[in-house]
């Protein structure tokens, strides 16, 4: 008789323990099993954190801050459909984004007059982020293959007020050499695994060893084109919503093994004033940042590399 209790993929649980000790394991197929607590940021290109906050609090809805990021809110009862009700969520004020996907813009730290390359942009969550950040004054390319998603990362861009920034309808590993950039925020598709939930319906269709190694193809290929493309003392952060040491580590790896020929380039480590309550596992590379799957994180992976030379 087939048991009708929600099940993970069975790759995945091996793959973890091939690179986890077995309580690292077990934390994260717990964090597939959370319920995720809404999450979202002021978006101060149009309001400040205070003024969202006073709006939260006019609508009765809880929240509580975040040690490591003044701008962002952990709802403790609301659902999104409560946000998207706010005057301030339609009037581009803030964004609801998770409060992992929020550390590659800081780590990035880009400043005005910079010029940054947002490799994977659409819907353009990071690329506002980046915009914010920098007071509006970095010079940003955002760059998105897909049509659908191109137009929905352009209404965002609008909505919210990130000036300075041009949208660039094509695959970035294409991009020509000719560009170059002070920094470049490469969040790379990836198969999510950082993000599973063993309630989604349709889990085991989406998440296969297919989708895994095609996610490892298109990694490779950018982050090669994003090395390429950096300035001397140039910043590139790496980033996924993935657990797997093969669209992480291993990637950044190959990829700074291959980058040779373009210059010499050192992980960096990341620090993040506050944030020694991220429920972080261990890396294969020193200085990178994993995040395990937990009721108010995602799984997530952030490197961030400088070329110095």
């Amino acid at each position: 008789m087939m048991s009708n209790t929600p099940t993970l993929p069975e790759f995945f649980e091996p793959l973890l323990a091939q690179q986890h000790a077995a309580d690292d394991v077990r934390r994260i197929i717990e964090g597939c099993n959370a319920d995720r607590a809404v999450t979202l940021r002021a978006n101060t290109l149009k309001a400040t954190r205070d003024e969202i906050a006073r709006e939260l609090d006019s609508a009765s809805i809880r929240w509580q801050p975040v040690s490591w990021y003044g701008d962002a809110f952990v709802l403790q009862d609301a659902r999104e459909d409560a946000v998207r009700n706010l005057p301030a969520y339609q009037e581009g004020k803030l964004y609801l984004q998770s409060l992992s996907s929020m550390i590659p813009a800081l780590v990035l730290d880009a400043r005005a007059g910079e010029d940054v390359c947002d490799m994977c942009a659409a819907p353009g969550g990071k690329t506002t982020q980046i915009a914010a950040l920098s007071d509006g004054k970095a010079l940003i390319m955002a760059c998105e293959m897909h049509a659908p998603r191109a137009e929905r990362l352009e209404f965002n861009l609008k909505k919210l007020g990130a000036a300075n920034t041009t949208v660039m309808r094509t695959d970035a590993r294409r991009l020509d050499e000719f560009f170059s950039f002070d920094r470049i925020l490469l969040d790379a598709p990836c198969s999510g695994s950082g993000t599973l939930n063993v309630h989604d319906p349709k889990l085991h269709k989406r998440f296969t060893p297919t989708l895994v190694e095609k996610s490892r193809k298109a990694q490779r290929a950018l982050i090669d084109k994003a090395l390429a493309l950096l300035k001397p003392s140039g910043t590139l952060v790496y980033s996924t919503c993935s657990v797997l040491a093969c669209e992480n580590e291993d990637i950044v790896a190959e990829a700074l093994q291959k980058a040779r020929r373009h210059g010499s380039f050192e992980v960096k480590p990341i620090e993040l004033a506050g944030a020694d309550d991220l429920p972080t596992l261990p890396t294969q590379i020193e200085g990178c940042l994993a995040l395990c799957p937990t009721r108010l994180y995602e799984g997530f992976f952030v490197a961030k590399i400088v070329r110095i030379g």
